[in-house]
């Protein structure tokens, strides 16, 4: 199949809720990849976050291929062994004390926001809904997690939106301001990603959560796209100075296949019970299996090599002196890049792609979000099209 008739295909079945680039993709290794012609392109992207491990990952791939031949899934109504032995590692590596298994980040935003509300309403009775979320945040794309979104651009066609939802800036002062009788959490995003790459101040995440244990208000931490490693530890919370009351993951937990879930302290760990919540395919045992082989291969050497990676691809941005490029924000493998000099970030990471490096935006930046296994020869080349592309 030629890339035209690939297009073709796609502009008559597919739904055009995306803005594609003119670019496919045919296969992959490491942190690069080829088109259907054998176009080669390097992987600031991971599929947004996703592809944790890159492409052709042999231990991925084994854990897998056994698993689907043995299960491929079941009811949750059963009990299988995949799933417990992941939540067992994320526990143990977090601190918290309990998982729920959904399939994506919106989802698991979804199964939060219902913590906050049902440990409210249990303890305290109804009318203590309202959940505190910060401008420039992006938290999914069902109805409720919309309506949580800190961003007006998301508020439109879909109405009604949800109740109970306020915004505020990341600072103690505008959350309390947002405060009141009704609000039962906050909800944060450590690093803002589809807001811009915005990375919190910990002082103020750190006095956001006093404020939470003063208030009793549950301390909701958004790690769909900063967890799992993605920022130099397995979830970003562990580099800001807190214990969240529940957090969520989806994204790179099962490196490209659809898994996603939360997790919870002690306090908030009985909180949903039979009948409460649920996902069909939630803990499915493909999924959870391709899980444990991506939290077996993030131990600390490796998450210490990903903070390592993170400041040699900031130094080598930094030194390469365009004048499109300016401040270089962000927390090992999540990087943004403000863009100068008359071009918008949309025109730079078109141009990079026709030059061979896949990069992202967000907000008014370039985004980088390369895959956690990238070599520090992948890095150079990707540097090398960067330099190349924008001091022409």
């Amino acid at each position: 199949m030629t890339f035209e008739e690939l297009k073709a295909l796609d502009d008559a079945y597919i739904m055009h809720t995306y803005g594609r680039f003119p670019v496919d993709i045919d296969h992959g290794e490491g942190a690069t990849l080829y088109s259907l012609s054998g176009r080669k392109y390097i992987d600031f992207t991971s599929g947004i976050g996703v592809n944790s491990l890159g492409y052709g990952n042999e231990k991925w791939m084994a854990a897998i291929t056994a698993q689907i031949g043995k299960l491929g899934h079941i009811s949750n109504l059963f009990y299988t062994q995949p799933g417990p032995l992941l939540a067992r590692e994320l526990c143990t590596r977090s601190g918290l004390s309990k998982v729920f298994f959904g399939n994506s980040g919106a989802e698991a935003n979804e199964a939060m926001i219902k913590v906050a509300r049902k440990y409210s309403f249990d303890k305290y009775g109804k009318g203590r809904s309202t959940v505190i979320t910060l401008n420039h945040s992006f938290h999914g794309r069902t109805i409720t997690t919309l309506t949580a979104t800190g961003q007006d651009s998301y508020h439109n066609y879909f109405f009604p939106f949800n109740e109970a939802f306020r915004y505020a800036d990341p600072t103690l002062e505008s959350v309390q301001a947002q405060g009141g009788e009704d609000v039962c959490g906050v909800m944060l995003e450590l690093i803002q990603g589809e807001g811009g790459v915005r990375p919190l101040d910990p002082k103020e995440v750190q006095a956001i959560a006093d404020l939470c244990r003063e208030k009793d208000w549950l301390l909701l931490v958004d790690e769909v796209q900063t967890g799992i490693g993605r920022t130099g530890t397995l979830f970003a919370f562990q580099q800001f100075g807190i214990q969240p009351d529940v957090v969520s993951f989806a994204k790179g937990i099962a490196g490209g296949l659809p898994l996603g879930g939360i997790l919870t302290n002690e306090k908030c760990s009985t909180v949903l019970t039979p009948g409460t919540h649920g996902s069909t395919f939630g803990a499915n045992p493909v999924s959870t299996a391709a899980g444990m082989a991506v939290l077996e291969t993030l131990d600390q050497t490796f998450l210490d090599g990903v903070k390592e990676k993170g400041a040699y691809l900031r130094a080598g941005i930094e030194a390469i002196g365009s004048p499109y490029l300016g401040q270089v924000v962000g927390m090992g493998l999540m990087l943004g890049i403000d863009i100068t000099g008359g071009r918008t970030n949309k025109e730079v990471a078109s141009l990079l792609m026709d030059h061979g490096l896949l990069c992202l935006t967000a907000g008014d930046r370039l985004r980088l979000l390369p895959p956690l296994v990238i070599t520090k020869d992948e890095m150079d080349q990707g540097l090398a099209i960067l330099k190349q592309t924008l001091m022409d």
